[in-house]
C-alpha cells in the first residue's frame, strides 16, 4: 500500500490520482451515451441520468460511512435540535453546488460557442480561486501567502484552458498570409466569430452569473471553514462534503419538481426547460450507473479544493489542470477504443501549457513543504 499522511504532497498525488481516473472515465461514458459510440441518446437526458446516480451514489457513501457527522468548532441549538455552528453555511454552500449542476448543463444550450462556454466555466475557477486567497489574505483569514510559482502557474493555467481562444486569431492572420494554419489545426478562421454575442443576452448572462456567483460563494466558505478550524478541531473535510451534499441533493430535488411541474402550471416552454422535462421521463439504467465514477470524483475534487495546507490558488489549480489532462485523456482513449476523434493540435499545445503549470506547482510544493515542515516547531 502507498501510505501517506494528512496533508503530504504523497496524499495530495493519491486524490489527484483518484480524480484523474474517474474523470477520465466519466468523460469516456458521457461520450460513449452521447456520441453514438455504440449507444446514443439525448445530452440532457444522458446528464439528467448521469446526475441522478452521481447524487445518489454520493448519498449512499455519506449516510453509510457517517460523514453527515460533521467535527465542529461548536454546537448550536437550532429550535429543538442541536447542530454544528458550521451548518449555517455548509447548507448554504451546498445549495450553491445544486446551482452550479444545472447552470454548467444550460451554458453549452445558450447561443455561446462550446469553445468559449469551456473557457469560461474553467478558466473563472481559477482565476476566482486566486482572488479568494487575496480576499482572506486582507481578512486574516488567510494565514500564508500566495507564492511567485503560484502566480506563474495560474498564467500559464489560463493559457491552457484558452488555448483554442488564442489560437484563432493566429490561424486567421495566418490564413490571411496565404498560410493553411486552419488546415493543419482544425480550427476554421474566423471560429469565433459571434461567439460573444451572448454578451447582449439577458439569459445567457443571468445563467452564467449564476454560475459565477454560486461557485466564487461555494470556493470561498470551503476555504473559510479549511482556515478557520479552532485549536485542537481536525480539518474534517468528510464531514463538510457530507452537510453539503445532503442540501445539495434536496436543493436539486426540489428545483426538479418546479421545473417539471412548473412548466405546465406557468406555460414556462423554452427550450432548455422542455428538453429537461424530457429528459426526466426518459430513465435509462446505464446512464444512472455512469454516476457512480460522477458521484465519486465529487469526492475527490472537493478533497483537492480543500487540501490541508494550501492555498486555494495551489488547490484550485491542481483541481483543474488534472481536469484538463483527464479530458485529452478520455479523447485519446476513445479514439484507441472506439477509433473517435485523436486528440487535436490544440489539445497537444493546452497539454504543453498544463506541465508547464504543473512545474511551477511543484517549485511551490517544495517550498510549501519546507514552510509547513517548521510550523510544530514554531
Amino acid at each position: 500500500m502507498w501510505k501517506t499522511s494528512s496533508g503530504s504532497t504523497g496524499r495530495l498525488l493519491q486524490l489527484c490520482l483518484g480524480y484523474f481516473s474517474l474523470y477520465v472515465l466519466n468523460g469516456m461514458a458521457a461520450k460513449v451515451f452521447t456520441g453514438g459510440y455504440p449507444y446514443k441518446m439525448p445530452e440532457m437526458a444522458y446528464l439528467f441520468n448521469n446526475t441522478l446516480g452521481g447524487s445518489a451514489i454520493a448519498l449512499l457513501v455519506v449516510f453509510v460511512l457517517g460523514w453527515y457527522k460533521l467535527k465542529s468548532n461548536r454546537l448550536e441549538k437550532w429550535g429543538p435540535f442541536t447542530v454544528p455552528s458550521e451548518a449555517a453555511y455548509i447548507i448554504p454552500s451546498g445549495i450553491c453546488t445544486a446551482v452550479v449542476i444545472p447552470t454548467t448543463t444550460l451554458m453549452y444550450t445558450l447561443p455561446i460557442s462550446v469553445m468559449v462556454a469551456m473557457v469560461i466555466m474553467r478558466g473563472s475557477i481559477i482565476v476566482i480561486s486566486r482572488l479568494i486567497d487575496a480576499v482572506q489574505i486582507h481578512q486574516g483569514i488567510l494565514k500564508k501567502r500566495v507564492y511567485g510559482e503560484e502566480n506563474w502557474a495560474v498564467l500559464f493555467a489560463l493559457l491552457a484552458v484558452a488555448t483554442n481562444v488564442v489560437l484563432s486569431p493566429v490561424v486567421t492572420y495566418l490564413e490571411g498570409q496565404g498560410i493553411e494554419a486552419s488546415r493543419m489545426l482544425g480550427l476554421k478562421p474566423g471560429a469565433l466569430a459571434g461567439s460573444f454575442d451572448f454578451l447582449r443576452s439577458p439569459q445567457a448572462m443571468t445563467i452564467m452569473g449564476c454560475y459565477i456567483t454560486a461557485y466564487t460563494i461555494r470556493i470561498y466558505i470551503m476555504n473559510y471553514f479549511k482556515n478557520t478550524r479552532a485549536k485542537g478541531v481536525p480539518l474534517d473535510n468528510q464531514g463538510f462534503i457530507g452537510v453539503e451534499q445532503i442540501a445539495a441533493s434536496l436543493t436539486m430535488a426540489g428545483m426538479v419538481a418546479l421545473f417539471f411541474f412548473g412548466a405546465p402550471a406557468f406555460g414556462w416552454t423554452s427550450k432548455p426547460i422542455v428538453d429537461f422535462r424530457a429528459a426526466v421521463t426518459q430513465p435509462s439504467l446505464g446512464a444512472f450507473l455512469t454516476g457512480l465514477p460522477y458521484g465519486a470524483l465529487a469526492f475527490f475534487s472537493v478533497f483537492i479544493f480543500m487540501f490541508k495546507g494550501r492555498t486555494a490558488t495551489f488547490a484550485g489549480l491542481v483541481n483543474r489542470l488534472t481536469s484538463l489532462l483527464a479530458g485529452t485523456a478520455a479523447t485519446l482513449l476513445m479514439f484507441f477504443v472506439f477509433k473517435a476523434k485523436f486528440p487535436s493540435v490544440q489539445d497537444w499545445v493546452s497539454v504543453g501549457f498544463i506541465l508547464v503549470a504543473v512545474y511551477f506547482l511543484s517549485l511551490a510544493e517544495k517550498r510549501r513543504m519546507t514552510e509547513l515542515a517548521k510550523e510544530p516547531a514554531a
